[in-house]
């Protein structure tokens, strides 16, 4: 019996061992796989920020062949004003007798004392030859204009041209050998979050290059009605004007133009003309030494189209608008001569499709003049397709002279008050449907600028011969004598909103002192 206790308690003992052994055991296997988990995940986490830094090396290493790429292309503008005065000249067009018969109204002739001034932007060379794409507001106003290239030489300007609707100008300078050119890319194929870079002289910082992506597309700016911009976050502030915008590739697909800010310097809110337009309105400008516009001579407005018509082979609708609707025709225009009507809905254009009134708008401007292109479009719901052939939009001056034979022709059987502000340098007259036929505006009732004297409020506003006033903070104006009562009981300080109606449309200006 006392043999058996014994043993018992040895396999007791036994057992015991064998228990701490196996959990000794299971807790050096958990130990081995817990470390061969953590260094499987520090070796992991090690290769991640390997991966990481490499990824922003290359990005980098874009950034800076971009850079590369473009630099020796891009040239620094300096204007500068005398201090002598302007020769007087004449402002043509006025709707009424010479521009000596009325010496209280200043908008006739005058003189403009200038002070010294000096202005600073940047350039892009697009051709070896010396052709440079700038913006016109960059050049405006400026009696001598030099140009410096990247690397220190400094070359005469010898001619210059510029658009005012597009605030696009080319200048030519003078050289005896071959420039370095930039390369232009394709503005359409841009995406939203793409990576660019601006390049130009902001604060005098010549050669200064900012990162940022594109932030959106087909922006509008009242100051420049004939651009949907390029909206971008890389840094523009002043002296970056007219620099290029540049993809990854070291291609130009803009041209930095404006900024919205509160502060005057950058807040992460830039635009650029797309190299699109500057393409045509260059090529425009050097070969006809202005920009020819075609027009097709209606009033345009968004539509959706019915539900057949927007349904594409895969049976699905759209929800944008689709198309474009002719509200207006105008008289012996392009579109009145080939047949358009009112309410036609506009779907195609030489085989491009046009899905709202700025697509229309551009298609059409940039079409070959005097030559038919085709127009596809739905009347009373059937498809049709009519040939048109466009015609050079008239000119600012052009406008003035229909406007002055127009008011010549019927003053007789038409009582129209005008108005002279000297304080905002605006001339104004009541508008009518006749003077509507001779400048293109399809309104019914307003006041009509006849002239806007350059550097007083009414132009430094926006404002322009040809555009009639209809509406003041939201009240319409019928005629001068509303417009003078609704400029009384307005602040020219703080600014007083103005609709105005165009060629190109309606817009908000804010008229300010």
């Amino acid at each position: 019996m006392i043999s058996d206790g014994r043993n018992c308690e040895r396999q007791c003992v036994a057992g015991e061992k064998r228990l701490t052994w196996i959990a000794v055991g299971t807790r050096l296997l958990v130990l081995s796989v817990l470390c061969a988990t953590l260094g499987g995940t520090i070796v992991r986490a090690e290769d991640d920020e390997t991966e990481a830094i490499q990824q922003a090396r290359k990005l980098s290493l874009a950034f800076r062949l971009a850079a590369k790429k473009v630099l020796p292309t891009v040239v620094t503008i300096r204007t500068a004003t005398t201090r002598e005065a302007r020769p007087r000249r004449s402002i043509p067009g006025l709707p009424w007798g010479d521009n000596d018969s009325n010496p209280d109204e200043p908008g006739f002739q005058f003189d403009i004392p200038r002070n010294p001034d000096m202005g600073l932007g940047a350039g892009v060379i697009i051709d070896p030859r010396g052709v440079i794409v700038t913006n016109r507001h960059v050049i405006e106003g400026g009696d001598v204009v030099t140009v410096r290239l990247f690397d220190g030489r400094e070359l005469p300007v010898i001619d210059k041209k510029t658009d005012e609707l597009s605030d696009l100008a080319v200048l030519q300078v003078e050289t005896t050998e071959p420039l370095p050119a930039a390369q232009l890319g394709d503005s359409d194929q841009l995406d939203i979050g793409e990576w660019v870079l601006a390049v130009g002289n902001p604060f005098e910082l010549e050669g200064t290059v900012s990162a940022g992506i594109v932030s959106a597309k087909g922006r509008s700016l009242r100051s420049i009605g004939r651009v949907r911009f390029i909206q971008t976050d890389a840094a523009i502030n002043p002296g970056n004007s007219g620099g290029p915008l540049v993809n990854l590739e070291g291609e130009v697909v803009g041209i930095n133009t404006a900024i919205f800010s509160r502060s005057g310097g950058y807040q992460g809110v830039g635009f650029a003309i797309p190299i699109n337009l500057v393409k045509w309105v260059s090529s425009e400008l050097l070969a006809h030494g202005r920009v020819r516009r075609a027009y097709l001579g209606v009033t345009l407005d968004e539509v959706l189209l019915p539900r057949p018509a927007q349904t594409g082979s895969n049976g699905k609708s759209g929800t944008q608008p689709s198309a474009v609707v002719i509200r207006q025709v105008l008289p012996d225009g392009p579109a009145d001569k080939a047949g358009l009507r009112r309410n036609d809905i506009v779907t195609e254009f030489d085989g491009y499709p046009v899905t709202d009134v700025p697509t229309l708008q551009e298609l059409v401007e940039r079409a070959a003049i005097d030559q038919k292109h085709k127009i596809r479009l739905l009347r009373d719901g059937a498809p049709i397709e009519i040939e048109v052939t466009l015609e050079e939009s008239p000119s600012e001056q052009e406008l003035a002279e229909r406007l002055k034979q127009r008011a010549s022709e019927e003053s007789s059987e038409v009582n129209r008050r005008r108005t002279y502000d000297r304080e905002l340098g605006l001339i104004l007259m009541d508008f009518d449907p006749d003077i509507g036929q001779a400048t293109g505006v399809r309104v019914t009732e307003g006041v009509v600028v006849v002239h806007a004297d350059p550097g007083k409020p009414g132009e430094k506003s926006g404002l322009r011969t040809g555009m009639v006033i209809v509406q003041v903070e939201d009240q319409p104006i019928r005629n001068v004598d509303d417009w003078q009562k609704a400029l009384k009981k307005g602040n020219l300080e703080k600014g007083i909103k103005l609709e105005v109606a165009s060629r190109i449309g309606r817009q908000i200006i804010v008229l300010k002192k």
